[in-house]
C-alpha cells in the first residue's frame, strides 16, 4: 500500500555491515523528527545467511511491519533474487554495479569510485539511502562523528569524505523516487531504542539493583542493556553458569532487600521452573523476563513467536498467585516493567514480562518515558516494631506478610521451602498447611483487582472485534485502519496483562461484538482457550501465526479472508 510512510529493507549477509546501515539510519530519522518501525530478520549464525534489516518510516504513526518494499537496498545478489517481487509500484533498487538486477529502478551504486576500500561500503550506502530519501545530510555527519569518535579525527573525516561523496553522487542520479513529506516541526523530543532497551531501563526505573542471566537470544539484550545503563545507578550484575543457578541468584539477591531481575527466553526458563516455584513458597518478589522465540526446543531462535504464555503461566509446581505482563510496543515495555517490580514487591511474588523476538529488536520512535508519572515501589519492612516478636510468614486479611529484610533489625527473618509457620519454621502441621496456602492465594485476589484492563480502540457494538495480545498490537491497530477505510465497523480488544484475567474488565466488550476474531502468534490459540476458561466466553475465529515472523496488517486481512470464505 502506497502512503506517506514507506518501507526501507537493507538486505544482505551477516557480517557485511548492514545493522550499521539501519541502525544509523533510523537514528538520523528520528532526530529528523520521524516516526519509525525497525524488523530485523536473522539467521541464527556469525557470518553468512540471509539477513534483513526493515524500517518503516514517514511523518505520521506507524505501527506495524509491512510486506511491501518501497526502497530496497540489496549488498549481495540474493537479496535481489529474494526480494525484488515485493517492490511497490513506486519501488527502487539500490545495488552495487557488479549485480544482476531485474527491469525495475534502480540506482547501481559504484562503491568502489566512491569508497576506497570495502572496509567503507557501509558508510557509502548510509550516503545514498540518505540521499535517495532526502534525509539532512548534516544530521548524518553527526552520527557518523559520533560512530567513529573513539577511533580518531583522521578516521572520521575519511568516513565524512565517503558518505558526502556517496550522497552527492545521488543528486546527480535520475531515479523516481521522491522524498517523503517533512516530518512534523512539532515532534518535540524523541528517542530511539528497542523493546529490551526498554525493557531494561523500565527495570531501572523500578529500582531494580540486581540482574542475573545466563545469554540466551532474544532475551539476552535486556541484560545487556541493563549492564551498560545500570553502572551509573550501582546495579550488581552476574553472569551464571546455567539458567537454574541464574533463577536462584536472584532469589538470593531478594531475600536480602534487592530488587532482582532475571533475563531468558523460553527454553532457558523452562530451566527455572523450580526457582519459580521456590519464589512461590518463599514469597519472594522477582521479576522474570520471557522473550519468547519458536520451539520446542532449539526451534527458530533468531525469529519470533507468541507460544510460551502457557509456559510461564504454569511454570512452577504447586498453586501461588503472579502477575504476567504482554507489552505491546517499546512504551508498555518501559512501563509494564516498571508495574511488574511495583507488583512483585506489593504482593512479594514472582512478576513476568512476557515479550518475543520481534518486539526485542524492534526500534522505535517514542517521546521521553514521564518519569515523575511513575509510582514509588513499596518499601521493605526494614525495622519492624517488635523485632523479637516478628513473623515473616504472618498471616493477614489480604495475604501480603510484613517482609523485613535480614541484618536491618533484631527481627529473626526465618524462610523455608518446606511449608512453614508462620515464623517461617518448618512444619507438617496440616491445619498450619492449610491456612498458610490460603494466605498466600488471598494476594491472588488482589492482583486480579489490580489488573492492567485491555485496551479498546474503535466503536462500540463493533461488527468485527479483533482480540490480540503482545506486540500484535501494531500490526492490529493497522488492520483497524484499513478497515475502517472500507466502511467495516470494527474495533481492537489488546491485552497487555494476561494473567490473572479480570473478566469484568473485558467482557462486555466480547458479548457486545457482532464476530469475534482471535490473532495471535502461536497455532493453538493459547489466550483464546485462557478467556475460555476464565470466562466461559468461546472464540473460535482464530488467525494464528507460527511460522517465526510478525504480525503484518496484510496477514491478519488475509486471515478474515479466509474465515470468511
Amino acid at each position: 500500500m502506497n502512503g506517506p510512510d514507506i518501507n526501507i529493507v537493507i538486505g544482505g549477509e551477516a557480517g557485511q555491515g548492514l545493522v550499521t546501515v539501519g541502525d544509523t539510519l533510523s537514528r538520523a530519522l528520528t532526530r529528523a523528527g520521524y516516526e519509525i518501525v525497525v524488523t530485523q530478520d536473522y539467521m541464527s549464525r556469525i557470518r553468512g545467511g540471509h539477513n534483513t534489516f526493515a524500517i518503516r518510516t514517514g511523518p505520521d504513526p506507524v505501527s506495524a511491519p509491512t510486506v511491501d518494499i518501497d526502497i530496497l537496498v540489496a549488498l549481495d545478489q540474493e537479496s535481489v533474487d529474494l526480494h525484488a517481487g515485493q517492490l511497490t509500484a513506486r519501488g527502487l533498487i539500490v545495488a552495487g554495479d557488479d549485480l544482476r538486477l531485474p527491469d525495475a529502478p534502480c540506482l547501481r551504486v559504484p562503491y568502489r569510485r566512491l569508497a576506497p576500500k570495502p572496509l567503507y561500503d557501509n558508510v557509502a550506502a548510509l550516503g545514498v539511502l540518505g540521499s535517495a530519501v532526502c534525509n539532512d545530510l548534516s544530521i548524518l555527519e553527526r552520527l557518523v562523528s559520533e560512530a567513529f569518535e573513539k577511533k580518531g579525527p583522521e578516521v572520521v573525516e575519511a568516513n565524512l569524505s565517503v558518505l558526502r561523496a556517496a550522497y552527492a553522487w545521488v543528486r546527480e542520479q535520475e531515479h523516481p523516487f521522491a522524498c517523503m513529506p517533512p516530518a512534523p516541526a512539532d515532534a518535540g523530543p524523541r528517542i530511539m531504542l528497542n523493546g529490551n532497551e526498554a525493557i531494561a531501563l523500565g527495570a531501572l526505573a523500578g529500582g531494580c539493583d540486581f540482574l542475573s542471566f545466563y545469554p540466551m537470544t532474544p532475551g539476552t539484550s535486556v541484560a545487556l542493556a541493563l549492564i551498560d545503563k545500570g553502572r551509573e545507578t550501582g546495579l550488581v550484575a552476574e553472569q551464571a553458569e546455567d539458567e537454574i543457578a541464574a533463577v536462584n541468584m536472584a532469589l538470593g539477591a531478594a531475600y536480602a532487600g534487592a530488587r532482582a531481575i532475571v533475563s531468558t527466553s523460553g527454553g532457558g526458563f523452562a530451566l527455572m521452573c523450580e526457582g519459580v516455584s521456590l519464589a512461590g513458597m518463599l514469597e519472594l518478589p522477582v521479576v522474570i523476563v520471557v522473550a519468547q522465540r519458536p520451539g520446542p526446543a532449539t526451534g527458530l531462535p533468531t525469529r519470533s513467536e507468541q507460544a510460551d504464555l502457557n509456559l510461564v503461566l504454569y511454570a512452577g509446581h504447586g498453586e501461588f498467585p503472579r502477575a504476567v505482563f504482554a507489552p505491546g510496543g517499546v512504551e508498555d515495555c518501559f512501563y509494564l516493567t516498571h508495574r511488574a517490580f511495583e507488583l512483585a514487591e506489593r504482593y512479594q511474588s514472582p512478576a513476568f514480562v512476557l515479550t518475543d523476538q520481534f518486539l526485542a529488536d524492534s526500534y522505535r520512535s517514542v517521546a521521553p518515558f514521564d518519569l515523575d508519572a511513575l509510582p514509588e515501589p513499596p518499601e521493605h519492612l526494614l525495622r519492624p516494631e517488635e523485632g523479637r516478636a516478628y513473623k515473616r510468614y504472618r498471616i493477614t486479611e489480604d495475604g501480603v506478610s510484613p517482609r523485613a529484610i535480614p541484618g536491618f533489625s533484631e527481627a529473626l527473618v526465618v524462610s523455608d521451602s518446606d511449608e512453614h509457620t508462620e515464623d517461617g519454621k518448618l512444619t507438617e502441621d496440616l491445619s498450619v498447611r492449610t491456612a498458610m496456602q490460603d494466605k498466600r492465594l488471598r494476594k491472588g485476589y488482589g492482583l486480579i483487582e489490580e489488573a492492567v484492563p485491555p485496551d479498546y480502540y474503535g466503536p462500540d457494538r463493533p461488527d468485527l472485534l479483533l482480540v490480540c495480545w503482545g506486540s500484535t498490537l501494531g500490526a492490529a491497530l493497522e488492520t483497524l485502519r484499513r478497515l475502517e477505510g472500507r466502511r467495516t465497523r470494527a474495533a481492537v480488544l489488546h491485552f497487555r496483562q494476561v494473567w490473572p484475567l479480570n473478566g469484568r474488565q473485558f467482557l462486555p466488550f466480547l458479548e457486545e461484538a457482532a464476530r469475534v476474531v482471535m490473532v495471535e502468534g502461536n497455532s493453538t490459540g493459547q489466550l483464546a482457550a485462557l478467556i475460555r476458561q476464565e470466562t466461559g466466553f468461546l472464540i473460535d475465529n482464530l488467525i494464528l501465526r507460527y511460522d517465526g515472523l510478525p504480525f503484518t496488517a496484510a496477514f491478519i486481512l488475509a486471515g478474515l479472508g479466509s474465515l470468511d470464505a
